[in-house]
């Protein structure tokens, strides 16, 4: 399968992010990744899962939530990767970016988000039920997202790992809050970042899985 590679731009407010789409010949959707706590684009568990939902023929888009400037303050005082209300913002200015980009415009849009990223997915997904399809969740926050949670109507997957018990328990409170399409998957003897030898090859299965289903025009 033939790939493109391109860096982008995209305008969130008064800020510019960067970021990194790829696109396969015919593809059937997008996902954008929104990373989790100090991660970014370069997230090699991120890159990981996006080649396997490239392989099933979904264009990707990986990209820093926090602009450069912002990094290095966070990396001081860890207080931006739990800005929900920020982060969420800057998902919904892609998602705005992406229905207007010539590449990606006639495409279904799905959300993959990481740790706090769960969070910041699931605000965005609420909030643009019109835009996102389908959304993933590896790990993820989803307590984070507060009353949000009763407004999400996309079909979500919260992934976690069998010995990651605090997230697991925050994940089925979450769970029981949302209306729609909604399913836990928990990956055994994996913990939080998923590092056991396969855990994360389970992780990208099942997102393509959920994305093949549910991610359509």
């Amino acid at each position: 399968m033939n790939m493109s590679v391109r860096s982008c731009r995209v305008p969130a407010g008064d800020v510019s992010l960067e970021g990194d789409l790829t696109m396969p010949d015919a593809a059937r959707g997008v996902v954008l990744f929104a990373h989790g706590s100090g991660s970014s684009r370069h997230s090699p568990r991120n890159r990981q899962v996006a080649a396997t939902l490239q392989e099933h023929g979904f264009a990707t888009l990986l990209l820093d939530l926090l602009t450069p400037l912002e990094e290095v303050t966070d990396s001081r005082t860890a207080h931006l990767r739990f800005d929900i209300p920020l982060l969420a913002s800057r998902v919904e200015s892609v998602i705005v970016w992406l229905g207007g980009d010539s590449g990606t415009a006639s495409l279904p849009i799905g959300l993959f988000g990481a740790s706090t990223g769960g969070g910041a997915a699931l605000v965005a997904a609420a909030a643009r039920p019109e835009s996102v399809r389908a959304v993933v969740s590896r790990g993820g926050r989803p307590d984070l997202a507060g009353t949000s949670l009763a407004r999400v109507r996309a079909p979500t997957l919260l992934i976690v790992g069998q010995r990651d018990e605090p997230v697991i328990n925050m994940n089925r409170d979450a769970m029981a809050k949302m209306p729609g399409v909604v399913s836990l998957v928990i990956v055994p003897r994996a913990t939080h970042l998923f590092e056991e030898p396969g855990a994360l090859d389970q992780v990208a299965a099942l997102a393509g899985g959920w994305f093949d289903e549910h991610l359509r025009r």
